[in-house]
C-alpha cells in the first residue's frame, strides 16, 4: 500500500491537500514553506511545478509561476525540493505539472526522478485521458500514482475512462473556470461528488476555490474523502514575501483551522 492509499484508509479522516508552488519564491524558503504546511496538519503535500502558461490557474497561482521562474526552478530544483521535504516527512507529496514540462524532460526521466525522490503521485493539468497511456504506465513502472481532474462537464463516458486508468485519488474541479478562492461551495460542486461516487470507489477530493474552514466543513459533510487547497495558501506566501518566520506562522496556523474544520 503506498503512502497515499494510506491516508485515506484511515477512518474519519477528510484528508487535507495543501498546495504550494514549488520554487516560490525561491527553493530555499520552497522547502520551509513545505515543511510548515505539513507541521500545520497537512495530510498530503501537492507542489506545483511552475509552468509559464498555466492555463488553469488563476492570477495567485500565476503569480507564484512567475517568481518560481523568475529565481531560476526548473525539474531539478523541483527534485531537490522534493528530497529535502522528504528527508523531514513520510507525508505524500504530489506533483501538479503541465505536460510540456514532462515532455521536454522526457517522460521517462521525469517519472524516474520523480520515483528516485519521495514522489508518490503526479497529476498532468492538461493531459487528456485519451492521450496519457504511455503516462499511466510508465507512472505504473515507477509507483506513481497518476492522479486525474474530473470536472462538472466531464461526461459519463469520459468520467469511466479517467477512472480506469486514474489510481491514488481524483482531484474534482469544484468550479467552472480557473483557480482561486471563492465565496462559497456551489451546489454544482457538490452534485459532481455524488455523480462521481457513482462511478468509482477511488478517494475524491474537492479543489479549486476551497479556502475557508467553512468550505471545509461543506465538504465534510457532503461526503468529501479530501479536501484541496492552493490559492488561499499561495495569498499567505505572498502577503509575507518579506517575513519568512511570519509566513511561516500562518501557513502553519490556518491549516490547522482547516483541519478542525474538517474534524480531523
Amino acid at each position: 500500500m503506498g503512502r497515499i492509499d494510506a491516508v485515506f484508509r484511515k477512518k474519519g479522516i477528510t484528508a487535507f491537500i495543501g498546495f504550494a508552488v514549488a520554487g516560490d519564491p525561491d527553493q530555499k524558503t520552497s522547502v520551509r514553506i513545505a515543511r510548515a504546511l505539513i507541521d500545520g496538519g497537512a495530510d498530503i503535500l501537492e507542489l506545483g511545478v511552475p509552468f509559464s502558461d498555466p492555463v488553469a490557474d488563476g492570477p495567485t497561482i500565476q503569480r507564484a509561476d512567475d517568481r518560481a521562474l523568475a529565481a531560476g526552478t526548473t525539474p531539478d530544483t523541483i527534485f531537490a525540493i522534493v528530497r529535502e521535504v522528504r528527508a523531514h516527512s513520510t507525508v505524500p507529496i504530489v506533483l501538479l505539472s503541465y505536460y510540456n514540462t514532462i515532455y521536454r524532460r522526457g517522460i521517462e526521466r521525469f517519472y524516474r526522478e520523480a520515483h528516485e525522490a519521495g514522489v508518490d503521485g503526479i497529476l498532468v493539468a492538461d493531459m487528456p485521458v485519451e492521450e496519457s497511456k504511455e503516462v499511466v504506465e510508465i507512472a505504473g513502472k515507477y509507483k506513481i500514482d497518476p492522479i486525474f481532474l474530473i470536472t462538472q462537464t466531464t461526461s459519463d463516458e469520459r468520467m469511466d475512462a479517467i477512472v480506469r486508468q486514474a489510481r491514488g485519488y481524483l482531484y474534482l474541479v469544484s468550479v467552472l473556470g480557473v483557480t482561486g478562492a471563492r465565496k462559497t461551495v456551489s451546489p454544482e460542486a457538490l452534485a459532481l461528488l455524488n455523480r462521481v461516487r457513482t462511478h468509482t470507489t477511488l478517494p475524491l477530493a474537492l479543489g479549486f476555490g476551497i479556502s475557508t474552514p467553512a468550505h471545509v466543513t461543506t465538504c465534510t459533510k457532503a461526503g468529501a474523502d479530501g479536501v484541496i487547497v492552493g490559492s488561499a495558501i499561495v495569498d499567505i506566501v505572498e502577503k509575507h514575501l518579506g517575513d519568512l518566520n511570519a509566513m511561516e506562522s500562518a501557513l502553519r496556523q490556518y491549516v490547522a483551522r482547516m483541519k478542525m474544520a474538517a474534524g480531523t
